[in-house]
């Protein structure tokens, strides 16, 4: 048994302040002439049944990538967990996924091998983990999660708590190993950005 594809929204988090790129809106970013954010838009799309943007700059740019895009509903970017709010408070279906604007290469199973741990451990969110060098490396923004985790989110965001690990890290979360570390290589600064337009080899 899994969690069929059309109860998981996708939300692609793109309302960072992109401080290490030079305050630029990263997800506008062209990677292969397409916008980071819409790489991670159609790579997303297949794995959910219905997606949106969390963006706080030039939402008319994203709007016309062709999903309902969401400011932050808290001011002075707090961060990733804000994003996951705006995601939260208008999720439809059961779940939410998030995925970052600035990883246009994760895996295209990111979402069915999330959704089967999530059930096969009874979790209320299922995280990617990366292998790299022999460590374990968590990535929390690549999370499924279920819709009623809302309350809790708006109370922790409420005392002034910002740390995605530390929110996470008071519901039952389920870490998923993914061999390919590369697949969740990001663009954090302008070389990175350079690094990703070479082709593999």
């Amino acid at each position: 048994m899994s969690i069929p594809t059309q109860e998981v929204t996708g939300l692609v988090l793109a309302g960072g302040r992109g401080s290490r790129m030079g305050g630029v809106d990263k997800g506008l970013q062209s990677h292969r002439g397409m916008p980071l954010a819409l790489h991670a838009l159609l790579r997303l799309q297949p794995q959910v049944g219905a997606v949106m943007i969390n963006a706080n700059r030039n939402l008319a740019a994203y709007e016309s990538m062709g999903a309902p895009v969401w400011p932050d509903p808290m001011t002075d970017y707090p961060g990733p967990l804000a994003g996951l709010l705006a995601g939260l408070e208008r999720c439809e279906t059961p779940y939410l996924v998030t995925v970052p604007c600035d990883t246009p290469n994760f895996p295209a199973d990111l979402v069915r091998r999330l959704a089967d741990a999530l059930l096969a451990e009874r979790a209320e969110i299922a995280m990617a983990a990366t292998l790299e060098d022999g460590v374990r490396r968590a990535q929390p923004v690549f999370c499924l999660l279920r819709v009623e985790l809302l309350e809790s989110l708006v109370a922790f965001l409420h005392a002034g708590e910002r740390k995605i690990d530390r929110w996470t890290a008071r519901h039952r979360c389920v870490e998923v190993p993914f061999d390919d570390a590369s697949a969740f290589f990001n663009a954090n600064t302008v070389a990175e950005l350079q690094q990703l337009q070479r082709p593999a080899g």
